[in-house]
């Protein structure tokens, strides 16, 4: 008898570098031990999948305010605690450049690479105004439901 697979799933709600970064940390973990990696990315955690180029697409009044306000593309991303109007993420950068350490944009491809599944939220992509055309290549499509579905069968499953 073959041993299933351990599953982990994240749901990465926060818009915050430094908590997107442990979401991706924690998945490339994972998936390293040989985990099914789901990372189910809703609200503001759908920015760490946003493509860093602006696209010309047809939007109306709010969602184009949505996405004026919302940083473009993981990188822009700011701190939780000390962002210090933009400051705290350029410090930190440099000191995870000083250490040799993997940026968010890194660790995102990282996880591709690895097989995590990024799952991006369509009932949250509605509420904002994102399109597809918007994200990263090669990540998936769903909703809650498709969530469940997977955490049903975690073994650990985080909120963050």
């Amino acid at each position: 008898m073959t041993e299933q697979k351990k599953r982990t799933t994240i749901v990465l709600f926060s818009g915050d570098y430094d908590k997107a970064m442990a979401a991706y940390i924690i998945a490339n973990g994972a998936a390293a031990y040989d985990h099914e990696v789901t990372i189910f990315h809703t609200f503001w955690g759908l920015n760490a999948l946003r493509k860093d180029e602006p696209l010309e697409i047809k939007k109306g009044f709010l969602e184009k305010m949505f996405a004026k306000m919302m940083p473009r593309g993981a990188d822009k991303m700011g701190l939780s605690n000390m962002n210090f109007a933009g400051m705290g993420p350029k410090m930190i950068k440099h000191v995870m450049k000083k250490h040799n350490a993997m940026t968010l944009p890194q660790l995102i491809e990282m996880a591709q690479e690895q097989d995590v599944k990024l799952v991006a939220c369509t009932m949250t992509m509605d509420l904002l105004g994102l399109q597809q055309e918007e994200l990263l290549e090669d990540i998936d499509y769903a909703g809650v439901a498709a969530y469940l579905a997977d955490a049903e069968d975690g073994n650990v499953n985080l909120f963050i």
